[in-house]
């Protein structure tokens, strides 16, 4: 794609990282058989080209971002699909990042949506508030109809009402600064991410990976100071707030990497996996953080990403279980991890079934299903439609939000892969099997046995 960006508008270093991604991209069209918005919606606009085309003309001609340029941005869910795809390697995702900081600086949103951002931004990253939020979203949960029908913020509240879990699970004694001792000899030594909302809404999950590791030979400290990757608001354009949530993990973890040392920093949602392993291009422009945030990004591994190179211990149960393994967009096309999981869960002795279409998102995206619930209700529809076709018994992913946009949509359970590892070599039964009475499926062989 030809530009005509002037010598001064490439002096700033996003704007000439931005122009290099349009140069890149050749107008083919091989991203729009993959776009969900575009395989729903219809609209060029919708689609990576289209709105490529539309940040191209509003950075080139740096203009404030219009309503309408705002609109089609927006309905990106930045699932990535169109960067697997694309034959040019167009680096989308960095390419719409400096869209929205560009239309959060430069476009006034209406007071409402000013407020929620706002409110998601001020909550979501901290635990201890998203808790009490969920708190107040169940007392809400009885009039989430007459909420639902409320003028301009309506569909948006109702839909976070009714993605807050039944109950405000129990928090977990994994969820605090410390180390957590191998199994026998140590074999390694990892920190694992917190986060912010998965320890509040599943803290079973790093429990989950803290004893499979263990177990497995590997230390794994949760360093003081560490929490939020920044990936929400980084994503919502508020790109200063995405990067002080960010300093603060590379400081945390950069002290241990210096002290005892890190084999890799673990992370149990691919979501913010994605954005670590991005703090290199993130702080390749600050003199203060560059360095260390490619340190960070060079050793930043999903669970499933790491286990694997350990190589899984045998099983010490056997099941017939049959798991729909659905491959979150930040997993399979940000990370371009595909075959690990899988793998590993075939090793622990699940029969793994791919779902149909399993490229296309979910409908989750962070904070995707609250600012856009309509489209994303349609995309959770079709993706639990293709996941039933398949018979499972239950549903495994690599992420807090696809678990929860899935499991709205569903009475299928749906668990964290590394619950299913865990389980299979020694850990305890996942509560979602445990309440959907699947843990007592074992195989033949083995019942035979017992």
């Amino acid at each position: 794609m030809q530009t005509n960006f002037t010598p001064d508008q490439l002096k700033d270093p996003a704007m000439a990282s931005s122009e290099k991604i349009l140069r890149t991209c050749v107008h083919c069209g091989f991203c729009t058989a993959t776009c969900p918005t575009y395989l729903l919606l219809g609209d060029e606009l919708d689609s990576p080209r289209g709105r490529i085309y539309l940040i191209k003309d509003m950075l080139e001609g740096g203009k404030p971002a219009t309503p309408e340029v705002v609109k089609h941005i927006d309905r990106c869910l930045s699932c990535l699909s169109c960067m697997t795809t694309c034959p040019s390697g167009v680096h989308y995702m960095h390419l719409v990042d400096h869209a929205r900081a560009y239309i959060e600086a430069t476009y006034t949103r209406p007071w409402h949506d000013r407020l929620l951002r706002a409110v998601l931004a001020a909550i979501l990253p901290y635990p201890n508030r998203f808790r009490m939020a969920i708190g107040a979203a169940l007392l809400a949960k009885p009039f989430r109809g007459l909420i639902g029908s409320l003028p301009l913020l309506g569909s948006r509240l109702r839909a976070m009402i009714e993605l807050a879990p039944a109950r405000v699970p129990a928090r977990s004694p994994f969820d605090r600064p410390g180390t957590f001792k191998a199994s026998g000899p140590r074999r390694g030594r990892v920190a694992i991410l917190s986060g912010c909302a998965q320890p509040v809404l599943k803290p079973g999950f790093n429990e989950a990976a803290v004893r499979l590791l263990n177990r497995h030979g590997i230390e794994v400290v949760q360093p003081r100071g560490e929490g939020c990757c920044g990936a929400l608001v980084h994503h919502m354009g508020r790109e200063e707030e995405g990067h002080a949530f960010a300093r603060r993990n590379i400081d945390a973890w950069i002290a241990e990497m210096d002290g005892e040392g890190l084999d890799a920093i673990v992370v149990t949602a691919s979501g913010c996996g994605t954005t670590i392993k991005d703090y290199g291009f993130m702080f390749r422009n600050d003199p203060d953080y560059a360095e260390k945030a490619a340190r960070v990004s060079s050793i930043a591994k999903d669970i499933t990403e790491y286990v694997s190179g350990l190589g899984l211990m045998d099983p010490v149960r056997e099941t017939d279980l049959v798991v729909a393994y659905h491959s979150a967009c930040s997993m399979q096309h940000g990370q371009q991890i595909r075959t690990e999981p899988k793998a590993l869960l075939k090793k622990a002795g699940f029969v793994v079934k791919d779902v149909p279409e399993g490229h296309i998102c979910c409908g989750s995206a962070g904070t995707y299903n609250l600012l856009q619930p309509e489209i994303a209700a349609q995309l959770r529809a079709r993706k639990v439609a293709n996941i039933e076709r398949t018979r499972p018994d239950l549903i495994a992913t690599g992420n807090i939000g696809c678990m929860t946009q899935i499991g709205k949509g569903t009475a299928l359970p749906v668990v964290h892969t590394v619950e299913l590892l865990d389980w299979a070599t020694g850990g305890p039964v996942p509560e979602a099997l445990e309440e959907a009475g699947l843990d007592r499926r074992l195989a033949p062989a083995a019942v035979a046995a017992e």
